[in-house]
């Protein structure tokens, strides 16, 4: 039994529709993510668990324990529910040790639970300090460690590191994701942020006005995705133009793609034939630079990165490919560089209308 359950949920304020008929799982002990962009409902869901709100249909369930539906709602307190919120929340007139400690109710055991939080959250010998004495990253640390405090069922995560600096904010979500593995606890974060949901989550759920259009590992969504926005929203990548020669394979302009299963067009298309017109998606790890090869596209745009260079390509119909390169290939707008595609998933859907 999963330890939480959403099924059919949905939710409006007035006539407007933000959440619709959304089903997900979690087992116990798995972090999930929902990201997606701003208005996408993803918030909504995490208030509809919390407790904030109630769904106008389907229900919600915490251990097997009906917690929401239409015809009852258990109160956000006796959810067993923690949350770590955007702006984190503390107290500024408690120490570090006190904001941990604000939601226990033992007394007797609270000071070793504070003091084992704050080696778990890196924090030992920190616990006579105070919020403005601490740094962003650590002050997200105590708002995390105040969260497993009470050692909850579930923790949710509203956009936790959005107020951090961009290299702060992909070290904290590593080492946020150690300390919720650590503590067992099963967690939900909401972002925009794509890198934040891979590094942080085991399962993540693409939302896409309201609904889920995918409910999945990093690697699968990537890799696999089950909807064009799905393929369109996780990573970089281009659809260029093809068409279905066998069972197992795509021609494109830069050539031929063997699958080693039967081409799927996704939920687009029921069945691929011969002769079928699809958008094939190629990321920029599919288009390998290649001196030798007979295939040639002309350098569009150039970005550098350090220790490799993303290119935009212009082939010779005008389509447009990316192409990640090493950095000591430092080629110049307008120059011609040969290029052959190296594909391990091909992902096709029905071309769209022009």
């Amino acid at each position: 039994m999963p330890l939480l359950h959403l099924e059919n949920v949905s939710h409006a304020y007035g006539r407007q529709a933000v959440v619709e008929d959304l089903s997900i799982s979690l087992e116990e002990g798995e972090i999930g993510c929902l990201l997606g962009a701003s208005g996408c409902g993803k918030t909504t869901v995490l208030r509809l668990i919390a407790g904030f709100e109630r769904p106008s249909a389907g229900t919600i369930r915490l251990h097997g324990e009906t917690v929401a539906s239409t015809a009852s709602l258990t109160p956000p307190e006796k959810r067993h529910i923690g949350m770590v919120f955007q702006d984190y929340a503390l107290f500024p007139h408690l120490s570090v040790g006190d904001n941990i400690a604000f939601g226990l109710t033992d007394k007797a055991s609270t000071r070793q639970r504070v003091e084992e939080l704050l080696g778990i959250v890196g924090l030992a010998g920190h616990g006579g300090k105070y919020p403005h004495e601490l740094s962003g990253g650590q002050q997200q640390r105590v708002a995390l460690a105040r969260a497993l405090a009470p050692r909850p069922w579930l923790l949710l995560l509203d956009e936790p590191f959005s107020n951090l600096d961009v290299e702060l904010r992909e070290r904290l979500s590593l080492e946020v994701r150690d300390i919720i593995k650590q503590t067992g606890t099963t967690a939900i974060l909401v972002t925009h942020d794509q890198h934040e949901a891979f590094a942080v989550a085991d399962v993540v759920g693409i939302m896409n006005r309201g609904r889920i259009e995918q409910w999945d590992t990093p690697y699968d969504l990537y890799h696999r995705p089950a909807t064009r926005y799905v393929a369109d929203f996780v990573g970089q990548g281009v659809f260029v133009p093809g068409e279905v020669v066998s069972r197992n394979a795509i021609q494109v302009e830069l050539g031929r793609l063997d699958s080693s299963v039967p081409v799927d067009c996704g939920a687009d298309c029921a069945s691929c034939g011969r002769g079928c017109r699809l958008d094939v998606l190629l990321r920029p790890d599919d288009v390998i630079h290649d001196d030798n090869s007979a295939i040639v596209a002309e350098v569009e745009k150039k970005t550098f990165r350090g220790a490799e260079f993303m290119y935009t390509l212009k082939l010779a119909s005008g389509a447009r490919v990316l192409s990640l390169v090493p950095s000591h290939h430092n080629h110049a707008i307008g120059e011609k560089i040969g290029i052959r595609l190296d594909v391990d998933h091909v992902v096709a859907f029905t071309a769209a209308p022009q």
